[in-house]
């Protein structure tokens, strides 16, 4: 497809939940938008349809953000294509609960390699470039469950901590070349992602007595992705119903 707008985003498991709004958002403000997905094309293709019906432009850019050679492969292509990324959103991620006495290596392992690793394998050919385009926005999906724990949840709490904390390290590295680096922390939301989780108790302990929805994720991220946001650095942004 060929681009014809000022901006160029790449979102990284952007198929479903809040990958997905998160791309139909930015389309929204005239912005091309990588939709990257691992396996499942139909929801991927979903996101893409939605956007064309709002009249936005988006591609389909399948790759595994835990390998470093995709990733690197696939920034490289995107970067032959376009002028540069301007925005990277960090989304992608999975979770596999168990109490952490009873939790199996291979667990906590590829909770680390989809949520924190991937950061690293997508974000430095990215960021590379746009130290050298001297303009950039970078939102990172991180979690309530990385600012506070969560029972259960030990790999994935380490996991989006760690984003947090990656999150804040790089804003100062690359601040001084107009490039800002942000998180959201969404609470509970409205996705895939709940299943197998009570949410009859999870309600209770939300102020706002309900579940959040994956575009009040996005809307907090398009501002974010936005040169409006320019002087907003190495925070992190809560979306959780007042949790925290």
């Amino acid at each position: 497809m060929t681009q014809n707008l000022n901006q160029v985003a790449l979102v990284t498991g952007a198929s479903r939940g809040i990958g997905k709004a998160i791309a139909i958002e930015l389309a929204k403000h005239d912005i091309f938008v990588y939709i990257n997905y691992l396996s499942d094309k139909s929801s991927a293709q979903d996101t893409l349809e939605k956007i064309m019906g709002q009249n936005g432009q988006a591609e389909l850019w399948p790759f595994d953000v835990t390998s470093a050679e995709e990733s690197l492969n696939a920034v490289k292509i995107i970067l032959q294509k376009s002028a540069g990324i301007d925005i990277l959103v960090n989304n992608a991620g999975i979770r596999d609960d168990k109490l952490f006495a009873m939790m199996k290596k291979d667990a906590w392992q590829k909770v680390i390699d989809a949520n924190l690793t991937s950061f690293y394998n997508v974000t430095k050919p990215v960021v590379k470039n746009m130290l050298k385009n001297r303009y950039g926005r970078i939102v990172n999906v991180s979690s309530a469950s990385g600012q506070m724990g969560n029972p259960g949840q030990v790999n994935y709490s380490a996991s989006k901590a760690g984003l947090i904390g990656a999150t804040k390290a790089l804003a100062r590295e690359v601040a001084n070349r107009n490039i800002t680096v942000n998180a959201v922390a969404p609470g509970f939301i409205e996705t895939q992602m709940l299943e197998g989780i009570n949410l009859d108790a999870i309600i209770d302990t939300i102020p706002a007595k309900r579940l959040g929805k994956p575009e009040e994720v996005a809307h907090v991220t398009a501002f974010l992705c936005s040169k409006k946001s320019a002087y907003v650095n190495g925070q992190v942004i809560g979306v959780n119903g007042g949790m925290i």
